[in-house]
């Protein structure tokens, strides 16, 4: 019985890999040029040092800290645009 439920928690490959989409999603509403690959950088090293876990209840918890760094994410790119600087970064300049 114990299994079933823990089994139910489990995520699967379409819900993690809908996860980083989310995330990097998220990361381009970030007006800053350096917050906002930061965060791509960041998401996209934390899926890669997850990649080769095996064990199931690490794989949940990686999963669970991964929705809990959307949520700060999605807030952080609110707070970010209601102060975002009127001047641009050198890298988002078009030339």
């Amino acid at each position: 019985m114990a299994s079933a439920s823990l089994s139910s928690n489990i995520p699967s490959r379409a819900q993690i890999l809908s996860l980083l989409r989310s995330l990097l999603r998220t990361a381009r509403q970030f007006p800053d040029y350096n917050i906002r690959e930061y965060t791509k950088r960041r998401a996209i090293d934390a899926f890669r040092h997850n990649q080769n876990l095996t064990d199931q209840a690490s794989i949940a918890s990686a999963y669970s800290d991964g929705k809990a760094q959307l949520e700060i994410a999605k807030r952080q790119a609110i707070v970010y645009s209601l102060y975002a600087p009127n001047i641009k970064s050198v890298m988002d300049l078009k030339l």
